[in-house]
């Protein structure tokens, strides 16, 4: 075997060239605005924003890096080789739009921010709110044995990653929330601000103290003092001191007084280094630690219940999201049965002020058959989501059987609910288009193992919390999706997976339903993709000498990342045949001149000040097809039907899917939540709208009027843009509504 020093797998400019003459991004009609506002990123030393070859250049070179055989102070010359290879595939793949991985991985991979942050290139986690040990993680209390167990970690861990730009699944089933203690203190919390602070005057109208005027009359060594440095980590240790002060076995030095200075958090404005944008300044910090420790002062001698938890980590997701800069996504999973949970936002007061910050599940099982309550709940609020976790720790994809305990250690799931996770546990995913790979000429089983490839080494990046590092070592979990579903399925076959309905007798409750007839090319075609999976990952683990991923494939909802390419989200049905897309920008964004001379319709939002709404017509893949079928017209028993397609023979994980329904079909939930409870190991619905309100997201229109809109742009948006600023752009522009997993499940606001 040759070894060579370790070296670093990079991609060279001629081939970079080569790719740019040959392979024309498959860019949507919203495809490089998109990317432009979204995932390019500031190069200081050229002074302006990232063209798409240097971002996927950045996005390769950052994950193939990743390889553990790289790691040695020597590596075989053959692996560089081959690494090298795949990297001008992967390349070639992700330029051309025929895949992406996920978009925390187009904005983190490559950069500074991955190599501090290994818990960057993740989009969504989970974790049990129940006490649990901090453990070796970059963020410790000093107060704790890393060994102890405290209340505070699961609220650490969840604001830790939302802070990261992360979303949260999080448990508050009654196993969890039992393990909880009661609150033995009450504590009196005093939050000071020196007046050099630029965010002085808009702390004290919070509630927040003179620091000068407290010092002058306390001894900060007679309570519990903690000033806070200007990190992330700062706002997290701040919250989990306050939180554990109320419980006698973490409240070490028996302090009842706590005391926190803010004085060196930056103020609302300020840049933020690494992960781009601008500080939301320590006001919302403020409101949230008030917040918290009031609703804990009100619990003592008594025990925490699951709303409680929940309303607490409502209460941190709400802070996240106030600078405008992270979008904050959660969901709270209760249990079934848990009916204060389950009504928890009709308080309108408190959905109001916190409680819009999770979408809210419940989790049941295959014995649980009875959805009329949950079904009311949905036709009226579209809430609570459904969770079947005896499904998603026993079975892979439903064909494959029961594998009893396969997955034994999952708890819930991630905030879009593709995939089933277990405590600690991250999502990772990589999404290939096989409509768009198809048309580019790549063999699909070659792209979905490039895909696979990618996402395990992932599993290799340097995390930062104990309770993820042992449980992804263990698992190796992947998430291979597929996107632009709809869109191929007809594109490929002719026809929609769903060829029909045969009447048969539920054996368990002797109810006649219908079940559905799957198109059986696409079968066969979706389960040898399934197992080309397989066989990259066994292929792959086997060379790093590492254990095969427990779990492989998912279809995630996708949202932005669908946008680029331009197909069809996830499994979804294209929100309508012919539409007007609006997207919102803030009124100085660079790119909106170039959009006016293109001939884009823009108008000033009627919602929110300095803003500007420009319309994209859109054109869905198919929609001259006599078989095509939209969100607006498809009906809700054949999306439960494709969702059950692709549990079967594609997802051994779970499959995101948002049902959505007319009024008149609001009568059928239950019945198919309870048809479909030994398929489907997640699911959602929300009623259909179409044109509801001004200026909606999404606005069905005519083909005639598509066609007068089309007609009225001209010209190459990146062009126009390129020559109107010389290739110069702006930084660190506020985005509006962009979100990696709009449209879909996820609840991000």
């Amino acid at each position: 075997m040759q070894t060579i020093k370790t070296k670093t797998i990079t991609l060279t400019q001629d081939y970079i060239n080569d790719v740019e003459q040959t392979v024309k991004p498959h860019w949507g009609d919203l495809g490089w605005v998109t990317y432009k506002r979204t995932y390019a990123r500031w190069l200081p030393d050229k002074q302006r924003t990232e063209n798409w070859a240097e971002t996927v250049k950045r996005v390769v070179e950052g994950n193939i890096n990743l390889d553990p055989r790289l790691s040695g102070p020597e590596v075989d010359a053959d692996v560089v080789a081959d690494l090298t290879v795949e990297a001008e595939q992967l390349f070639k793949l992700i330029y051309g739009l025929a895949a992406t991985p996920s978009g925390r991985n187009l904005w983190i991979s490559g950069t500074d921010y991955q190599k501090r942050n290994g818990d960057a290139l993740n989009n969504c986690w989970f974790i049990a709110m129940r006490p649990q040990a901090y453990g070796d993680s970059h963020i410790q209390p000093s107060y704790l044995d890393p060994a102890q167990k405290a209340v505070s970690m699961p609220y650490a861990f969840l604001f830790d990653q939302l802070m990261k730009g992360g979303g949260v699944g999080f448990s508050v089933v009654q196993a969890n929330v039992q393990q909880m203690p009661k609150v033995d203190r009450s504590i009196n919390l005093t939050i000071l601000i020196d007046k050099a602070s630029d965010s002085y005057d808009a702390s004290l109208k919070l509630g927040a103290t003179d620091k000068t005027a407290w010092l002058a009359q306390h001894d900060k060594n007679q309570v519990a003092y903690y000033e806070l440095p200007d990190t992330r980590e700062g706002w997290v240790l701040a919250n989990a001191e306050m939180m554990d002060l109320h419980f006698d076995a973490t409240n070490v030095n028996d302090n009842d007084d706590l005391v926190l200075d803010i004085s060196q958090i930056r103020p609302k404005g300020a840049r933020i280094k690494g992960f781009g944008g601008t500080a939301s300044g320590p006001m919302p910090l403020v409101e949230m630690l008030f917040d918290i420790n009031a609703l804990l002062n009100t619990r003592l001698n008594a025990k925490l219940t699951s709303v409680d938890c929940t309303d607490m980590a409502n209460m941190i997701g709400k802070t996240v999201v106030a600078g405008n800069v992270r979008r904050s996504a959660e969901l709270a999973l209760g249990s079934g049965e848990d009916n204060d949970f389950i009504t928890m936002k009709q308080d309108q007061e408190k959905l109001m002020h916190h409680r819009w910050a999770s979408n809210n599940s419940v989790a049941v099982d295959t014995r649980f058959s009875d959805y009329t309550a949950i079904a009311d709940a949905i036709a009226h609020n579209g809430e609570p989501g459904i969770v079947n976790l005896e499904l998603s720790k026993n079975y892979g994809r439903l064909i494959d059987g029961l594998q009893a305990d396969i997955d034994g250690d999952v708890e819930g799931t991630n905030p879009c609910g593709e995939i089933s996770l277990a405590n600690g546990e991250p999502c990772n995913l990589f999404e290939v288009f096989p409509y768009v790979a198809s048309q580019q000429g790549w063999d699909l089983k070659d792209a979905f193992g490039l895909a696979t490839r990618y996402a395990k080494r992932v599993t290799f990046s340097p995390y930062d919390w104990e309770v993820s590092r042992n449980v992804i070592q263990k698992n190796r979990r992947i998430g291979i999706s597929m996107s632009g579903i709809q869109d191929w399925i007809l594109g490929t076959f002719g026809n929609r997976v769903v060829k029909g309905f045969k009447t048969v007798q539920d054996p368990a409750t002797g109810m006649t339903v219908n079940e559905p007839i799957y198109d059986p090319a696409a079968v066969k075609t979706v389960d040898g993709l399934y197992h080309a999976v397989i066989d990259a990952d066994k292929a792959y683990s086997d060379a790093l000498d590492c254990a095969p991923s427990l779990k492989h494939t998912t279809v995630k909802p996708s949202g932005t990342v669908s946008k680029l390419a331009g197909v069809s989200e996830g499994m979804h049905f294209h929100y309508a045949d012919y539409l007007i897309q609006r997207i919102r920008f803030q009124d100085n964004d660079p790119l909106l001149p170039a959009l006016k001379a293109c001939g884009y319709h823009m108008e000033p939002d009627v919602y929110t000040k300095n803003t500007v709404c420009v319309e994209f017509p859109v054109k869905a893949a198919n929609a001259e097809s006599a078989e095509f079928a939209s969100a607006g017209t498809v009906s809700i028993a054949e999306q439960f039907a494709t969702q059950a397609f692709l549990q079967t023979y594609w997802s051994d994980n779970a499959v995101s899917c948002t049902v959505t329904f007319q009024p008149k079909e609001a009568k059928q939930i239950a019945g198919l939540m309870a048809q479909y409870r030994h398929t489907i190991k997640s699911t959602s619905l929300l009623p259909y709208v179409g044109a509801g309100f001004k200026q909606a997201p999404k606005e069905p229109i005519a083909a005639s009027e598509y066609e007068k809109r089309h007609a009225e742009i001209s010209g190459d948006v990146a062009q126009v843009f390129a020559a109107q600023n010389d290739n110069h752009d702006q930084k660190d522009i506020e985005l509006v509504d962009q979100s990696d997993c709009a449209g879909g499940a996820c609840p991000i606001k």
